[in-house]
């Protein structure tokens, strides 16, 4: 083979064949720049990442917890530190969680109309269908940055107040330090997922107005009603289709052996959500008159 057969493009009827540009990831780039740069998404971090740290530290400084009341997170933070962010995550993942993804959803669409870029980057150019997809995995990321903000300084603190000793599953028996961990790292990418799917709702809810403020409180208003209607039992039936509803399944995942069931279902749920709230946030941006 000789080197004008390795340079030369491949040929159609003698025509050199155009090669494929690869896709730009300029946009993703910017947009993760635009929101890790924000003062206000920095702080909203440093919030999530305090709290793990006050509760290992009030831990600490507390009685240990009397035995007999059976395996649950707190009470199992001084046996292992690796209880400080599955403790954390089960407080968060309440309320300070979907707060920081209702921020970035906010200013996912609302938040370009509102600043006046939104048409700059329509008429860069930029396909609204791009856009869009670029926003949603942005706010995915986020949702893995606001779990990762909780669990990683809850780890680190963790374990260097409470050690390394066996973790005890909900399940009652004991399981290795590197077993414990990839069931945290589990517990974080489920979390994510239903954070993520939160999202979708929140992008959706973004391109019905130009207030970030406005959208933001209402997926939080939506994010709240959900844990209402989850938690009265006359709506049983309504449970399973509520966003909220398996998140703290997260449990399952540590038992011996891990009881997929309800994290499955859970998943299921979040794909939902994700689907039906991007295709609706498209179908709306798509025909949307972007006059800012």
């Amino acid at each position: 083979m000789s080197a004008a057969d390795v340079t030369t493009p491949s040929r159609r009827d003698g025509v050199p064949r155009p090669r494929r540009a690869l896709p730009s990831t300029r946009l993703l780039r910017s947009e993760l720049r635009l929101i890790g740069g924000r003062r206000r998404n920095q702080a909203g971090l440093a919030v999530l990442a305090v709290v793990p740290v006050i509760m290992a530290v009030a831990v600490k400084l507390s009685d240990p917890t009397p035995a007999g009341d059976g395996p649950d997170f707190f009470s199992s933070i001084t046996a292992n530190g690796l209880f400080v962010p599955l403790a954390a995550l089960s407080v968060e993942i309440a309320m300070f969680l979907p707060l920081a993804m209702s921020m970035l959803a906010g200013d996912s669409i609302a938040g370009e109309a509102n600043i006046g870029t939104l048409r700059y980057l329509l008429t860069v150019p930029v396909h609204r269908t791009r856009l869009l997809a670029v926003k949603y995995f942005s706010l995915c990321l986020g949702a893995i940055w606001g779990v990762c903000a909780v669990a990683i300084p809850g780890a680190v603190v963790g374990v260097a107040l409470f050690g390394t000793g066996p973790m005890v599953t909900l399940s009652g028996d004991q399981i290795g330090f590197a077993s414990a961990l990839w069931r945290v790292v589990l517990v974080m990418l489920y979390l994510s997922a239903g954070l993520a799917a939160l999202g979708a709702v929140g992008l959706f809810i973004s391109t019905l107005t130009e207030q970030p403020i406005a959208a933001a409180i209402a997926l939080m208003i939506f994010t709240i009603v959900s844990w209402i209607a989850d938690s009265v039992p006359q709506l049983g039936w309504l449970h399973p289709w509520l966003v909220v509803d398996h998140w703290l399944a997260f449990g399952d995942l540590l038992r011996n052996p891990m009881a997929w069931g309800n994290v499955v279902q859970g998943l299921l749920v979040d794909g939902g959500y994700a689907a039906v709230f991007c295709l609706a946030a498209w179908a709306r941006f798509s025909a949307k008159d972007i006059t800012s």
